[in-house]
């Protein structure tokens, strides 16, 4: 036998790790793909009847139903959807507002959770009990006192009265999650950085924001998302309709007598992108976040 053939057949006799793993793959592994598949599919459905129904046609729509392939591509939806609301100004109040909330709700609660976490405040127990009974009151039972205090304040009517508003609710699920993250936190790491003589301010910005990176950028996403679906507190502060939001500006699409189901989806979709890129954007920024945290 030539030294050819024995290098093939040796070859041929090492074992494949991947179909090493797929052969011994346990059921119970099995099993928790097929829950993450049909799961991942649950989640996607909803997203996958928005796409499909925006690009159809209002005849196609009503003759074949919303399970349906499109016949043909139409992008009419759209155009009816940017002619009758203005797209551009509400896409902007809402970026703007979204943007502001999210960088100002962090700062407020990185400053707030950081005497709760790692200062001698008493009872921060019962405080950050507090904090967590506040992120779960119905924004119905707040909106009174919201409606009249921005009247008071005139910021009525403009962006800012929602910024507020949203800032300090969030900065308080925030603060809650930040403080019981940094409660975690060695002490024998503060301990040893002021020994070193690093002040408050340097304790909290170059040693405890660089581990907290990925706590802040999880709340930046959820912040920035959560603010861009919020419907019901500025559909009570933002009446006119220069300063209306996206999912404001999407409400007005319902009519009395009747509703145009492919416009409503070819604006859902519309007033999805934004928070679809900017999470896809950001996930880069946390996954490398995470990677630095880990490292260091």
């Amino acid at each position: 036998m030539s030294t050819t053939q024995t290098r093939q057949k040796t070859v041929n006799l090492t074992p494949n790790p991947e179909r090493s793993r797929a052969h011994g793959r346990k059921p119970s592994e099995w099993g928790l793909l097929a829950v993450a598949v049909i799961a991942g599919v649950a989640v996607f459905a909803p997203f996958g009847l928005i796409i499909l129904n925006a690009f159809k046609s209002t005849q196609d729509y009503s003759s074949h139903g919303p399970l349906s392939w499109p016949t043909s591509l139409s992008i009419d939806a759209f155009i009816n959807y940017l002619g009758r609301i203005n797209f551009g100004q509400a896409f902007w109040n809402s970026l703007i507002i979204s943007l502001f909330v999210a960088a100002i709700a962090v700062v407020l609660s990185l400053m707030s959770a950081y005497p709760l976490g790692i200062g001698r405040v008493k009872a921060n127990g019962i405080v950050l009990a507090v904090l967590l009974v506040a992120t779960m009151l119905p924004h119905e039972a707040l909106i009174y006192p919201l409606f009249y205090g921005a009247q008071a304040t005139g910021t009525f009517n403009t962006v800012w009265s929602v910024i507020i508003v949203f800032s300090v609710l969030q900065a308080a699920y925030g603060t809650y999650l930040l403080a019981s993250v940094m409660g975690a936190i060695p002490k024998e790491l503060i301990e040893a950085a002021q020994l070193d003589g690093a002040t408050r301010w340097q304790i909290l910005w170059r040693i405890l924001v660089p581990i907290l990176r990925p706590s802040l950028a999880v709340l930046v996403v959820f912040f920035f998302i959560w603010t861009w679906n919020e419907f019901y507190i500025p559909v009570v502060l933002l009446s006119d309709q220069s300063s209306q939001t996206i999912p404001i500006a999407l409400a007005t699409l319902r009519g009395q007598h009747n509703i145009d189901i492919t416009v409503l989806n070819a604006g859902s979709l519309l007033s999805l992108l934004p928070t679809l890129v900017f999470f896809l954007l950001f996930q880069r920024t946390l996954v490398r976040g995470v990677a630095a945290g880990a490292v260091k």
